[in-house]
């Protein structure tokens, strides 16, 4: 059994070996990127059980994307290489303060060749949590159908659904983003979300208006990322504001939003107060960012539990 899936893209990231602007650099390194494989990544080394639903290019960067997946202990059964869709790529630009943009080629998605019908139910059967995201929707419209039909298993066989907006407006507008976002909102049972994603939806973005909002569409579990400010989070009643834990350096911004949920879904899966919950996964996001790529930085459970302080590592 899998403690939580997800269903997604992932791509071939080129990071730049110097910071700066995308047009002076001249030197990449070779990573593996999408933000859906880097949740299933995070909740592995972290100690769950993941699964993940995609297709790949049959080609060598499709290859090495899907061993990567499996060296990580990640369930890649319902991954599969299609022939004339290359595997999609990105080319990350980084700033001085760790912060930068994307650059999309992904006009041909391996991902647009999975249709509703190819959802293995038995999948669903055996898992826990479905984590979905607002990326995956956006790249085309036979993805918003795979979106919905994934609730529809997940609701039958009693996973909790997890979703985090993620909105790529390089990918799509404004208003296409909150119109499909707001009917995946209401069969939501953990909101992961930052307030601007939220306020492209609803039209707020007041952390105590998020949460009403939340509790008008039953979800359980609401976290909202507000990266050096802290988190919000609801559950049960209870509202908690859980400041941002320092990071030892701010090298690259891109995962930390993929460790924060990793997190905080493992405390929901071990059953976790919502304190500790937060305090968890404000944590792990801060380990992330320190470190350079979309998933090196995502952290294994002793390393969070040294950086808690519960556990004293011996160097040498």
């Amino acid at each position: 059994m899998n403690d939580v899936i997800t269903i997604g893209e992932a791509m071939i990231t080129f990071n730049p070996e110097s910071t700066g602007p995308l047009k002076f650099i001249n030197r990449f390194e070779k990573k593996v990127g999408g933000a859906e494989l880097n949740l299933a990544i995070g909740v592995s080394r972290l100690g769950l059980k993941a699964g993940w639903i995609s297709r790949l290019g049959n080609d060598e960067f499709g290859k090495y994307i899907k061993t990567f997946a499996r060296g990580e202990g990640i369930d890649v059964s319902q991954v599969a290489h299609v022939n004339g869709y290359p595997t999609s790529l990105n080319f990350k630009e980084i700033r001085e303060d760790g912060s930068g943009k994307t650059f999309y080629y992904r006009g041909q998605s391996p991902t647009l060749t999975l249709g509703p019908a190819d959802l293995d139910e038995a999948f669903f059967k055996q898992a826990k949590i479905l984590h979905l995201t607002g990326i995956y929707p956006a790249i085309g419209e036979i993805n918003k159908q795979v979106v919905f039909k994934a609730i529809e298993l997940a609701k039958k066989h009693g996973l909790k659904i997890s979703f985090d907006p993620n909105i790529r407006l390089r990918m799509w507008s404004k208003e296409e983003a909150s119109k499909v976002l707001s009917e995946i909102l209401p069969h939501v049972d953990i909101l992961l979300a930052g307030d601007e994603e939220m306020d492209i939806i609803i039209g707020e973005k007041d952390p105590d208006r998020i949460i009403e909002k939340a509790k008008e569409l039953d979800i359980s579990y609401v976290a909202i990322k507000q990266g050096d400010k802290g988190s919000v989070g609801y559950h049960n009643g209870e509202t908690i504001f859980s400041p941002a834990v320092k990071a030892s350096k701010v090298a690259d911004t891109v995962g930390a939003g993929d460790g924060f949920n990793a997190g905080f879904l493992y405390g929901i899966v071990n059953g976790w107060s919502l304190e500790r919950n937060l305090h968890f996964a404000n944590t792990i996001g801060s380990m992330v960012v320190s470190v350079l790529g979309d998933n090196e930085g995502l952290p294994y459970y002793e390393e969070v539990q040294e950086k808690l302080g519960e556990i004293e590592t011996i160097e040498r």
